[in-house]
């Protein structure tokens, strides 16, 4: 940095690279940047919110950028469909990390100076504070012993001892100057913990964003659909869907597994709540191991189930017809349970059925399951209650090439009919295929046949192993804390000077002051002078007390340190 003359002539020296780096590094851990850091990682994240994240579903990034390719590249030059794991939003979360670790530790260092050291020197004039009083002790008679309740000092010495013992008791740390001279005083001071509370909430802060990125790292979290009498393995291919960590290893799986024994619901019956779900019940089977002893276990809503270090917690349900399809060789082509997506709170529910292994053509189905169905004045089917009191199918068949032997990743809850060839559906000459449980409908043109065989109900599960679960908690909680105390704890420095008047009597001031504002500051002043009244005045005779004299009243203005 080259040497610059200003107007008036004076030449600043250059920096130099040290120089700028020591610049930098002051800028970079001031509490300023921290919050404007802080401030920038949330707006870094809304993008991950806007557009479709990789890790969570790359195939709707991949129909996004397909549908957009124009856009599409340059958002994904820009790493915004990996906001989180992205160059830009790391360097974001490394600088704020850095720039707390540099506020909080030069503060530490401060604040730990500042509790081993002596609280400050006595002002000359306490009056400058802004709560001060002083008031008068008569001289004590020899009968009255002093520094015990109620008897009054003998010196000012002796009162600004018990002076510390008052503040003592307070919670104030004293520290009692010139005892045996002319104006002996004490020097008193509480509320460190404001400051540690402080330092507290930031060293949480730090530990946050260390167990996010922990858990980021070594977690993971996946969903399974599993339906009544399944059982799960915790493996990769296990999983409906698998969303790893940066550093997740499959060795990190514990091999625990989960069969869905029963699936109760119940639905409400009142008239002013009818067939509104009141509660979800599932009774799992669990082994935290291959040959270990089962366990029955029950999953609620709300009530996760933990196993093998991770959660399972239930977010969805529904009903799963199970399904017989022969082809048109006569053979079993499918066989089993379907799951159906519910649309509305009476379970209507949408099911698609893919047939890959019929001959001589592939076969799908596409169509509405209702519980207990009915029929309306237009014919239409609807659900009348969410109970399967009357379970049937409302399908439509198509055949054809359904694009599962080229490898290509389909959603298994969307059929694709235009390369399809219709056989049957509502609108068509041979009308839908309409099933009750236990019935068979025969497809058109000698395509096979389909049969509703009964019904299992499913759980949406939705698992999920966070290492710093725990942590993230701890110190959340730890940051809540600390920014209670800093916020609700004052800091306060009370001194006390006292001095022998010709009479004998003894003078004693008080001031007091807060750093930043305090509005209770002046009631403090107020409850010392009351606690010193007592112990000095409380066996007093009414005489003695007419003698004590206000010689300023406690006040609360303006003033400053000196």
């Amino acid at each position: 940095m080259a040497t610059k003359d200003r107007e008036d002539g004076v030449a600043l020296p250059a920096l130099g690279f040290l120089g700028t780096v020591r610049w930098m590094w002051t800028q970079l851990t001031s509490m300023r940047t921290a919050l404007f850091l802080l401030l920038l990682l949330a707006v870094a994240a809304v993008p991950g919110s806007l557009f479709p994240q990789r890790p969570a579903n790359p195939a709707v990034v991949t129909q996004y950028i397909q549908n957009n390719p124009e856009t599409g590249p340059i958002l994904d030059w820009f790493q915004l469909f990996d906001v989180y794991s992205s160059v830009w939003f790391s360097a974001i979360y490394l600088l704020l990390f850095i720039s707390l670790i540099g506020c909080v530790i030069p503060r530490a260092m401060v604040h730990g100076r500042a509790w081993r050291s002596k609280p400050p020197r006595t002002p000359s004039r306490l009056s400058r504070m802004p709560a001060h009083g002083t008031f008068v002790l008569p001289v004590a008679q020899e009968s009255q012993p002093s520094g015990q309740e109620g008897g009054r000092p003998t010196s000012a010495g002796a009162a600004v001892v018990d002076a510390s013992v008052v503040l003592k008791k307070r919670g104030y740390r004293v520290d009692v100057r010139d005892e045996n001279s002319a104006r002996p005083s004490v020097g008193a001071e509480r509320g460190f913990l404001k400051e540690f509370g402080n330092l507290v909430f930031h060293v949480s802060l730090i530990g946050v964003l260390v167990s996010v990125a922990v858990g980021g790292l070594f977690g993971y979290r996946g969903q399974k659909i599993l339906i009544e009498g399944e059982t799960f393995v915790n493996t990769l291919v296990g999983y409906d869907s698998f969303t790893p960590g940066t550093n997740f290893s499959e060795n990190n799986l514990d091999p625990y597994s989960i069969t869905l024994e029963n699936f109760d619901v119940q639905f409400d019956r009142q008239l002013t709540h009818y067939g509104q779900p009141i509660d979800f019940t599932a009774t799992m089977t669990t082994r935290t191991a291959p040959g270990v002893e089962p366990e029955e276990r029950i999953l609620k809503v709300n009530e996760p189930l933990t196993i093998g270090g991770t959660s399972v917690y239930l977010v969805g349900n529904g009903y799963a017809p199970v399904i017989t399809v022969r082809d048109g060789e006569g053979n079993i082509a499918h066989q089993g349970p379907v799951v159906s997506i519910p649309q509305d709170g009476l379970f209507t529910s949408l099911i698609v059925l893919k047939v890959p292994d019929a001959q001589p053509d592939q076969l799908g189905f596409v169509g509405f399951f209702l519980p207990t169905a009915a029929v309306d004045e237009n014919g239409v089917s609807f659900s009348r209650d969410p109970d399967p009191f009357l379970p049937q199918l409302n399908l439509n068949s198509y055949y054809g090439d359904l694009g599962l032997d080229e490898g290509d990743p389909q959603n298994v809850y969307v059929l694709d009919t235009d390369p399809l060839t219709e056989l049957n559906s509502r609108n068509s000459e041979a009308g839908g295929i309409v099933l009750d449980a236990g019935e068979t409908f025969e497809l058109p043109e000698g395509k096979g046949s389909i049969t509703f065989d009964g019904l299992r109900r499913y759980a949406a599960l939705d698992i999920t192993h966070d290492p710093a679960e725990l942590g993230a908690l701890v110190f959340s909680s730890l940051a809540l804390a600390g920014l209670s105390a800093s916020l609700f704890i004052g800091r306060r420095r009370v001194w006390i000077a006292t001095g022998t008047r010709t009479d004998g009597s003894i003078t004693v001031e008080y001031g007091l002051l807060a750093r930043g504002e305090d509005h209770r500051l002046a009631g403090e002043g107020a409850a010392i002078e009351k606690l010193l009244r007592e112990r000095w005045l409380a066996g007093s005779t009414e005489d003695d007390e007419n003698e004590t004299a206000h010689v300023g009243a406690p006040t609360h203005g303006t003033g400053k340190d000196n």
